[in-house]
């Protein structure tokens, strides 16, 4: 059957001669094929209606995103205007609340145009699969190093670098790792999942402790199996977040080691340095002034205390060294034969921060605690940044849950009279003397210097620990001054692209140009909104991305209006022409955009940092030029159609 209208009663024949037959054999199709081209010849009222309205809520839309973005910069050059510091001062409170809302609202813009800092982080995994092993010994750190140096040197999964090393040297996972009846198959999936944990909550962290400092839309991502990628625009005081980020926060309480057993062992440590012949290189010795001769070896010439050379002993039995050896000092205790000298459950720990004598030399005190824990920070709830009793000394008050309470009880009740240090990332904050019973589950870490320190042991504390240690491996800064050259530069690259397009299109297309250029501008309209309404970042490369989004919208435009100057040199009509020339060109149109958008989309999923600003931008504008070049144009030109305002000559 063939499709068409059914139409009772008289037929009347159509103009066109050339039809004549066809219409007297096939009625029902003809009448049929008129309206189905009037259909789309004209298009109907209601689609019309949805297409006026669709680019009006676009339109409105987009400017309303931008508007807080246009009253933050009217807003900060009125507060640049008023040179007078009360005056400046007094408009900044009276209009504070819009201030706020507006840079919040705000199009934000990224590290290379903000200045700010940008970092890449390791999870040291290594350290991480140490911690989970058990009945290690020197095979097994043997392995362990030489895998640490292996994956310094490459960007390989550890836990493949270890399942390697382990099956060099043919000993199963399982000696080490989990129950002794896994495979290698199955500990490496386990060991594999932890590594996945490691990443994601290391990650987590990071972003809690940035937040909590205030560092407005970083951008955090992971790369690789053990990356951490840290975009932090607007941050100047770089050393304070490099401290930041970098502390493990893995708080511990460990009780000290009486003083006799850590002169014994001070002792033992030095009798091995002078049968080993060991001196001390440019170290300096401890001051006299503070340092009593306790021990017999203390006595002796120079040469027979290479220990006592670096580190001195107070009065009480207390060691200390010097800030000059400190560093020796720490690499001489972390050497693994002098750590078998040390007692079973022992640890020699360094203070973090330093006595000052009446030299006014920086004294580390040296304290010697068990290695086992009483308790970990993963019972702390609550930290917070005060001062102490006297008003003067920062501290931190931490509580603990309801287990860490119990506990907290228990240890302290067993262990009045002792000392217990409050040990975080691997030094001692304070070593105070319990003096009762703490049944309230409160705790408390001084020996801070600021309350800025302070602050900051409240955030990384607040956060958790990290669950493996972290180092940064790549750290740039970009100052606000080459910012804003930058910021100068991408629009100035930014407004010749749209110059240069908009006369092209002007010159070449005529009155249909004009259409051209009123989709430009709400292409790039709908770019930047998008990107501020879901606060995105506006950075360098994305400037980049909106440039060839202006190419790429004027090539859609180019192909439709080819199509249509072929239609019109054929003698069709300008309204004809324009329908035809809009759907044979779709197909064109796209497919372009359609293989932009699928590149620009592997560009953002395996991309990182750049790369990913300049995808968002291509995405979102390539989406706002298909849109603009197929609806926005062509309802121009139906507008000027029925005002009679377009004509062969409106496309050059």
């Amino acid at each position: 059957m063939i499709p068409g209208f059914l139409v009772f009663g008289p037929f009347t024949t159509a103009s066109c001669c050339n039809c004549r037959l066809l219409v007297n054999h096939y009625p029902i199709l003809y009448i049929g094929s008129i309206i189905s081209f009037e259909r789309k010849a004209m298009p109907s009222m209601k689609n019309k209606r949805f297409n006026l309205l669709l680019i009006a809520v676009v339109t409105i839309v987009a400017l309303w995103s931008l508007w807080p973005t246009w009253r933050d910069y009217s807003l900060s050059k009125q507060l640049e205007t008023i040179h007078s510091a009360p005056d400046s001062l007094k408009y900044a409170l009276t209009h504070r609340d819009e201030i706020e809302n507006a840079r919040k609202k705000s199009l934000k813009l990224g590290l290379d145009l903000k200045g700010g800092m940008h970092l890449v982080m390791e999870v040291d995994q290594v350290d991480l699969f140490e911690q989970k092993a058990w009945n290690k010994d020197g095979k097994f750190t043997a392995i362990m190093n030489t895998v640490r140096a292996k994956a310094a040197q490459s960007d390989a999964r550890v836990i493949d670098l270890i399942a390697a090393e382990f099956k060099n040297e043919n000993i199963r996972l399982s000696r080490y790792f989990y129950d002794i009846r896994n495979t290698d198959k199955e500990i490496v999936a386990k060991l594999e999942k932890e590594s996945v944990d490691a990443l994601t909550r290391a990650k987590e962290i990071i972003r809690n402790r940035i937040d909590q400092y205030g560092v407005a839309e970083p951008v955090i991502t992971t790369q690789g199996s053990r990356k951490i990628i840290i975009e932090l625009p607007g941050v100047s005081d770089e050393s304070r977040v490099r401290n930041l980020l970098k502390g493990t926060a893995k708080l511990e309480f460990r009780l000290l080691r009486e003083p006799e057993v850590l002169l014994r062992t001070l002792d033992r440590i030095n009798s091995y340095l002078v049968e080993n012949n060991a001196v001390a290189p440019n170290a300096k010795a401890a001051d006299s002034s503070v340092a009593l001769p306790v021990t017999a070896t203390q006595g002796k010439s120079s040469s027979a205390k290479p220990l006592y050379d670096v580190i001195g002993v107070y009065q009480n039995g207390m060691a200390f060294t010097t800030e000059h050896s400190k560093e020796y000092v720490v690499s001489l205790l972390h050497r693994s034969d002098i750590q078998a000298l040390l007692p079973p459950d022992g640890e020699l720990v360094l203070s973090a921060k330093p006595d000052v004598d009446k030299n006014g030399e920086k004294l580390y005190p040296i304290y010697l605690v068990r290695k086992t824990p009483e308790l970990t920070g993963g019972v702390i709830t609550e930290a917070k940044a005060t001062f102490g009793s006297q008003g003067v000394q920062p501290e931190v008050l931490m509580t603990m849950n309801s287990e860490g309470t119990s506990k907290w009880a228990r240890i302290t009740g067993a262990n009045i009279g002792k000392r217990i240090a409050i040990v975080l990332d691997g030094a001692v904050y304070s070593a105070p003397v319990v003096q009762s019973k703490i049944p309230g589950g409160n705790s408390v870490i001084n020996g801070i210097s600021s309350l800025e320190e302070a602050k900051d042991l409240e955030i990384v504390l607040k956060a958790g620990a990290l669950p493996a240690p972290v180092r940064i491996v790549e750290e740039r800064s970009v100052g606000p001054s080459l910012g804003a050259d930058y910021i100068r530069a991408g629009m100035l690259s930014l407004s010749w692209a749209f110059c240069a397009v908009s006369v092209f299109m002007l010159v070449y297309y005529k009155k249909a140009g004009i259409a051209a250029d009123i989709a430009l501008v709400l292409n790039i309209l709908i770019v930047l909104s998008v990107l501020a309404g879901f606060n995105a970042s506006l950075s360098l490369p994305g400037i980049a991305g909106i440039v060839l989004t202006i190419g790429m919208a004027v090539d859609a435009n180019v192909l439709i209006y080819e199509r249509i100057r072929e239609e019109l040199a054929e003698g069709k009509s300008v309204a004809t022409a324009v329908t035809q020339g809009y759907e044979r060109a779709f197909s064109s149109i796209f497919d372009s955009h359609v293989t932009t958008l699928s590149a620009a989309f592997l560009l953002y999923t395996y991309g990182i940092g750049p790369i990913q600003g300049f995808a968002v931008t291509l995405m979102i504008g390539t989406s706002a030029s298909l849109f603009t070049a197929i609806v926005v144009t062509r309802e121009i030109f139906q507008g000027l159609l029925a005002k009679k305002l377009l004509t062969d000559k409106s496309f050059g």
